[in-house]
């Protein structure tokens, strides 16, 4: 485990840029998101779902093991931070492997098995939680954030 703020690796790109990888749910790793998602606001679609949805994650192999983070559609906007909603529309617990399958991955069979085998547990509005899912953008712009986002991901 890499401490706080330390780079777990870097690599070059395809087009020769440097990338550094950062551990899944890090601040570091929140932080560089960011910063992909901000890239291409001008272009990006808007979800056409709103949803305020607090995000538990448990087994972190960092910090306390556990991080609380948010996503929040209701500006218009992705917006995904550390942290929690108050109010929030429905909350999502899960581990953390089933997480990074899920955001990072964005492997739909994984995150149906998951749900299944009860290792998502969702409290609060299941309807706008089911909305959420087609209501995200699936454009070649969110296609885009989503590779670069996997590349940064340790």
């Amino acid at each position: 485990m890499a401490p706080k703020g330390y780079i777990l690796d870097t690599h070059i790109d395809v087009k020769g840029a440097i990338r550094m990888s950062h551990q899944f749910l890090s601040e570091e790793w929140m932080s560089a998101a960011k910063a992909i998602r901000e890239k291409y606001a001008d272009t990006a679609a808007k979800p056409t779902a709103s949803i305020r949805m607090n995000q538990v994650i448990t087994d972190v192999p960092f910090g306390d093991g556990t991080v609380k983070a948010f996503l929040d559609t209701s500006s218009g906007e992705v917006v995904m931070e550390l942290g929690e909603l108050d109010p929030a529309d429905v909350t999502v617990t899960t581990d953390y492997a089933t997480a990074r399958a899920l955001f990072v991955e964005q492997d739909q069979a994984a995150s149906m098995q998951a749900f299944m085998g009860g290792k998502i547990k969702v409290q609060g509005d299941m309807m706008k939680m089911m909305a959420m899912q087609t209501g995200m953008p699936q454009d070649d712009t969110a296609k885009q954030i989503a590779e670069e986002i996997k590349a940064i991901t340790a």
